[in-house]
């Protein structure tokens, strides 16, 4: 017993470890975030409490930068992303779960295929019908690429293979249509799947650089991952204002995730839904 207890806290150690040391970058993010000018953010060893700790980089950063309107931006692109997804994904994902069809297998491993493909391989095409479509410099062009992915596919049909067949069943002898079995029975009883799906998707979106750095050159339509490289520029490489920025960019994606991980965590009651 007693060696079984040292190769717990043995493992418990080394996990605590590599969780401190993945950690040490965001404390440092952070922690430059509030620092002075008077303070040296490259000291060594680095000091992670400022002595002199300050708000002025976040008002600094968000006075003299229109963040409100990269913040704005990145709501509406990241929200219609996440909606888009959960639907389109769910609907595809239906037919291939719960319908017989020939191909079906087939289609599904095309679909899930086109997981290997990088986005730099259909970055230029997309960029192409993006203009020919007018959607450059819009908010629907940073989204239609993004509405529905493979992993989202291959999620929700997962989740809906685990759906127990006797509710479809029951559904459909009380007259519900396909559409009526899909939202009635597969969307209700598949919450924790959709509260991971929007997760990721919400995680993806807010933090995509490359593809709105590509599409737009007006600065009202910059998300915030625009507007934090853009201070690059606009101070010089002072990094206080861009921890501070960070910081700034960061904080929804955790609050976002702070507030929906007690859908997909199971609770003391052992159910992983809460109304």
């Amino acid at each position: 017993m007693t060696s079984r207890r040292v190769q717990v806290a043995g493992l418990y150690g080394v996990l605590g470890a590599i969780a401190i040391a993945m950690l040490l970058p965001l404390i440092w993010l952070v922690s430059t975030a509030f620092k002075s000018p008077n303070e040296n953010i490259f000291a060594f060893p680095p000091q992670f409490l400022p002595s002199e700790p300050t708000l002025q980089n976040f008002v600094t950063v968000w006075q003299q930068n229109p963040f409100g309107q990269y913040f704005i931006n990145s709501i509406i692109v990241a929200v219609l992303t996440v909606g888009l997804n959960l639907l389109f994904c769910s609907l595809a994902a239906y037919p291939l779960a719960r319908l017989r069809f020939a191909g079906r297998e087939a289609l599904f491993a095309l679909i899930v295929a086109t997981i290997l493909i990088p986005f730099q391989i259909v970055m230029i095409p997309l960029y192409v019908l993006a203009v020919q479509l007018g959607l450059r410099n819009s908010y629907l062009g940073i989204i239609f690429p993004f509405i529905a992915s493979a992993f989202g596919i291959f999620l929700m049909r997962q989740a809906f293979l685990g759906v127990p067949k006797e509710l479809e069943e029951a559904a459909r002898m009380d007259g519900c249509s396909e559409l009526g079995v899909w939202w009635h029975v597969m969307i209700a009883s598949t919450r924790p799947a959709l509260v991971t799906l929007a997760i990721f998707v919400f995680i993806g979106s807010w933090s995509d650089f490359l593809w709105p750095l590509i599409l737009l050159d007006r600065p009202e339509y910059y998300t915030l991952p625009l507007g934090v490289a853009k201070l690059a520029g606009s101070f010089s490489l002072d990094w206080r204002l861009i921890a501070a920025g960070s910081v700034i960019s960061i904080l929804p994606v955790l609050l976002f995730f702070v507030a929906m991980q007690r859908y997909i965590v199971p609770t003391e009651s052992g159910s992983g839904l809460k109304g």
